[in-house]
């Protein structure tokens, strides 16, 4: 298969390096000069000399709309797979020929939240709580913070956005969401313009109570979960790579490029059973703006 990413700043860099591992004819659509076999600094010149069959949307949020557009009216008919979220906000899906439209929310293949998942899954489920945190400078040691797509808002940046896999996964185990309250926006020194922390109530098809954090602040990485059922306490920590149900503990740590690997591998083997689908995509956008309007508003909205 030939691939094409589209971005290549860490995460674009990523997608790059494993796929071409994994056997596929990668080539990088950049504006910048970069250090890559085979480069391109014109979509439309990318997609008609490449000829790819998938297509790693890569670029920063706000820049997803307009790229699929701009593919779509170049008659691309392959698969697109768009980084998350799949939009800086609400829009419609456009007219396509894409043989699929999915998004990259990876940790789907984490196998510690597989588990989980399977555990659940013939259980009646009682609360959850969720957190996830990371200090924003530490995120990339080698680039300023504040010139990031995640310190500006106009560009698609804040932890609702930057953080979103923990709406994805939510979701995926406890059903749609039924409706939401928040409290969040920038409340720390940094010098960005986006939100830096979020603190949310959720009712799910499937849980009655589930508390969600997320933030740029955690000077120590935190990504865990832990998800109350009639029989049994599940507690998933993603950062130590364990997995406990009623305190006996169990090591499933993955390294980091796993879940990106698994991913692109299931394209491979046309195995789309666990990916975020657009239809996904477009329900966590609208959480995303149900949060926003819940916090302005201070009042519990409901889908």
């Amino acid at each position: 298969m030939h691939a094409l990413v589209i971005g290549y700043g860490s995460i674009g860099a990523r997608h790059a390096r494993l796929l071409s591992a994994l056997g596929f004819s990668t080539a990088v659509v950049s504006a910048r000069t970069i250090d890559f076999p085979i480069v391109f600094d014109n979509l439309m010149e990318a997609l008609s000399t490449h000829r790819p069959d998938y297509v790693v949307i890569a670029n920063s949020t706000q820049q997803h709309y307009d790229t699929l557009l701009r593919m779509a009216a170049c008659g691309y008919a392959g698969l697109a797979l768009v980084e998350k979220p799949l939009f800086d906000y609400v829009r419609p899906i456009p007219n396509s020929c894409f043989s699929r439209l999915l998004v990259a929310y990876n940790l789907r293949w984490h196998p510690a939240l597989q588990r989980l998942r399977a555990s659940i899954a013939g259980q009646t489920v009682l609360s959850a709580q969720a957190y996830v945190g990371q200090y924003l400078p530490d995120w990339r040691p080698q680039t300023d913070y504040r010139q990031s797509y995640s310190a500006s808002a106009a560009r698609g940046g804040g932890v609702l956005r930057d953080l979103s896999h923990e709406l994805d996964y939510l979701g995926w185990i406890l059903g749609p969401w039924k409706s939401v309250a928040a409290i969040g926006g920038h409340f720390s020194p940094l010098l960005i313009d986006s939100d830096d922390l979020y603190a949310i109530l959720l009712q799910y098809e499937r849980c009655p109570a589930v508390t969600l954090q997320m933030s740029y602040l955690d000077r120590a990485a935190q990504r865990r979960v832990v998800v109350n059922t009639v029989d049994h306490t599940y507690e998933l920590d993603f950062v130590r790579g364990t997995l406990a149900c009623d305190g006996a503990l169990e090591q499933i740590f993955v390294e980091r490029d796993h879940t990106y690997r698994e991913m692109h591998r299931a394209v491979l083997n046309s195995d789309f059973s666990d990916f975020c689908s657009e239809g996904d995509g477009v329900q966590i956008l609208e959480l995303i703006a149900a949060i926003e309007r819940a916090n302005e508003r201070k009042e519990w909205v409901t889908r």
